[in-house]
């Protein structure tokens, strides 16, 4: 069945929600409420990911975060933080979290994976070419979900190398990192390649770019898509995860994608 992560963004530069949720309170309260909605995940990240964001410290990332994850992990709630930072994982599975969401899939912090593999967490292994400040000058693919999974493929041998156990392993084909456009439908339309190398399998569409592309009217800028439009065309992105054996997708908007996810199951009975 088809997992929710809901993203909690302790961020003051995220593209969708940078600044909401940066007070630590406001991100507990909403943590509960993206639960309380059915997020089985809360994924708590305290640095933005998005095209041209500039690194933060580890320090204040830990400062963002920590407080967040300690106190929703004491709620039951299973944790994932979102973070590109070895040390930054290991005081966030120390405060509570049970999974290590590293976008880069290890590749930006030499020592995430033995980090992880220490830590006993889950890693989720996400596909990456190179860093939000320029994360757009590897998007050049002839086949897009199969070099996706044959990077991902490397990526988890080096996990594997690193004593991390296949069980512990997800993976995610980075929807809109260092893809553009119509690349990431042939990452999606092409999953298959992606839940065959046989792991869990994590899609995060949630409000991005090439989204609004696609919905974009006339002369309308993909920037003035709203929010709102945005998370529907998620939810129906979500809907789709189902029906190819997608384990869980991360979302901002939980409460839209329960309803998405309980219409799909039906129809598949």
């Amino acid at each position: 069945m088809t997992g929710i992560w809901g993203i909690v963004n302790v961020t003051s530069d995220s593209f969708s929600d940078g600044g909401r949720y940066l007070d630590p309170e406001r991100a507990i309260a909403h943590g509960l409420a993206l639960r309380d909605a059915g997020a089985t995940v809360l994924d708590v990240g305290g640095e933005s990911t998005r095209p041209g964001a500039e690194r933060i410290a580890p320090a204040v990332e830990q400062e963002r975060v920590l407080p967040v994850i300690e106190e929703l992990a004491r709620h039951g709630i299973v944790v994932s933080v979102d973070t590109l930072n070895a040390s930054t994982a290991a005081a966030a599975v120390d405060a509570g979290a049970r999974i290590v969401n590293d976008v880069s899939g290890g590749l930006s912090d030499p020592e995430m994976r033995a980090a992880v593999a220490q830590s006993g967490a889950d890693f989720a292994i996400g596909h990456w070419r190179g860093p939000s400040d320029d994360m757009y000058a590897g998007a050049e693919y002839r086949r897009a979900s199969r070099e996706v999974a044959g990077e991902l493929r490397e990526r988890i041998g080096e996990a594997a190398a690193a004593g991390i156990a296949p069980s512990r392993i997800i993976v995610d084909p980075g929807i809109g990192f260092a893809k553009v456009g119509a690349q990431n439908w042939d990452v999606l339309r092409g999953i298959g390649d992606i839940t065959g190398l046989g792991y869990r399998v994590l899609i995060g569409t949630s409000r991005k770019r090439f989204l609004a592309e696609t919905l974009r009217r006339g002369d309308e800028e993909a920037a003035d898509v709203s929010e709102a439009r945005r998370d529907l065309a998620t939810a129906v992105t979500s809907a789709l995860a189902v029906r190819h054996d997608v384990w869980a997708v991360r979302v901002h908007d939980v409460a839209a994608t329960r309803d998405a996810l309980a219409i799909a199951r039906a129809w598949e009975g």
